[in-house]
């Protein structure tokens, strides 16, 4: 989370920062001048979790100074979305008045949406029952009185309790057309829309002139797969998460979208298989000789991509690349860049006030 000690006035002097720091990491790659894409300074956050501090009778969202390790009480959070901080200020009261919800909780989550929907997952140290369940109802009534539109859901020691659903439906304008993005709580989503957003746009501009098909690895619910599919003949996507393949294949029929396969695979995964060292029941009825993928699009967590996965990238005549971790995308790029050039690089501030980085590099073949 940001250090609380820096205020809106700082961010341009800390994005610039990362620039410079981002570019000294990519000159020995002969990257071009970076593309930056700043986010907005106050209200960008769609997901953020809080400890409940009980105090006398009194209950509070706190969080830790990543410095000092203190904690300190949070009754708004500009950082996150106006709508999260509407549902923060409602909320408390609501659980104060109602000592059965406010017994052993210790956390609450939240994951909002640009289409003005909400999950409150409530965390507790004791075993959820059926009056637990019946005072949940209330609150969720309560709480649709004053306008929310929200999934409530409550989490104890093996235990997930959903009033209805686990899930809640975002809608992102992307180059002016609106796509359906199912989020399911608990799994991976974007946490800054308007961000993810330009990311998609600019992926899209990088392989509007594409040949052949797109193969993806680390696709999620298909945040960038879905939108992509318009620059390709085909795309075959993998996936490791169930319930990140399960939103992706609802994504695919929501959006119309007819020329887009999700396969439940790991990338590592799937390098065996592409290299013909394993076969997999998951791959029954797809032949991957069918796909002509010209260009490959990798995300991958914050340790990169493994070496095989690397040499299995290089044989793309393009590949994108979008990294969440810069350091281990430059260990990537010393392989990468021996049979590829770096066309255009990006910086999109997903984490303003910290010292994480979201980058893009776009690379072709050279030889």
């Amino acid at each position: 989370m940001p250090n609380p000690s820096f205020t809106i006035s700082d961010y341009p002097q800390l994005l610039a920062a990362k620039q410079q720091k981002l570019t000294e990491l990519l000159a020995p790659f002969d990257a071009p001048p970076l593309e930056v894409f700043a986010s907005e300074p106050e209200y960008y956050r769609m997901r953020a979790e809080f400890r409940i501090w009980h105090d006398k009778g009194d209950l509070y969202h706190i969080m830790f100074n990543p410095q000092t390790k203190q904690r300190y009480r949070v009754d708004h959070f500009p950082v996150a979305s106006r709508l999260i901080n509407r549902m923060m200020a409602a909320i408390i009261p609501l659980l104060q008045s109602m000592p059965l919800l406010a017994h052993k909780l210790f956390q609450i989550d939240y994951l909002s949406t640009c289409s003005d929907k909400i999950i409150v997952s409530l965390l507790y140290h004791k075993k959820l029952d059926e009056q637990w369940q019946q005072q949940a109802h209330i609150l969720r009534q309560h709480l649709q009185q004053q306008g929310f539109d929200l999934q409530l859901i409550g989490r104890a020691s093996k235990q997930k309790i959903c009033l209805d659903q686990e899930y809640i439906d975002e809608v992102l304008t992307i180059n002016g057309h609106d796509y359906t993005y199912r989020q399911v709580e608990n799994s991976f989503t974007q946490p800054n829309a308007r961000m993810n957003i330009k990311m998609i746009e600019w992926a899209l501009s990088c392989t509007a002139d594409s040949q052949g098909d797109l193969l993806e690895l680390y696709c999620g619910n298909g945040n960038f797969s879905v939108a992509l599919a318009q620059n390709f003949r085909k795309v075959l996507a993998t996936e490791i998460a169930k319930p990140s393949v399960a939103a992706a294949q609802f994504n695919i029929e929501k959006n119309h979208i007819d020329n887009l396969q999700i396969i439940r695979m790991s990338a590592e995964e799937f390098t065996q298989a592409i290299n013909g060292v394993r076969q997999f029941n998951r791959l029954q009825g797809i032949d991957l000789h069918d796909y002509q993928c010209e260009t490959i699009l990798v995300d991958p967590p914050r340790a990169g991509l493994d070496n095989e996965t690397v040499k299995m990238v290089q044989q793309y005549p393009q590949i994108l690349y979008i990294s969440c971790n810069p350091h281990t995308l430059c260990d990537n790029l010393q392989t990468l860049c021996q049979s590829h050039r770096i066309e255009r690089a990006a910086l999109f501030d997903q984490f303003p006030y910290t010292e994480h980085m979201e980058s893009a590099v776009w690379l072709v073949k050279t030889r």
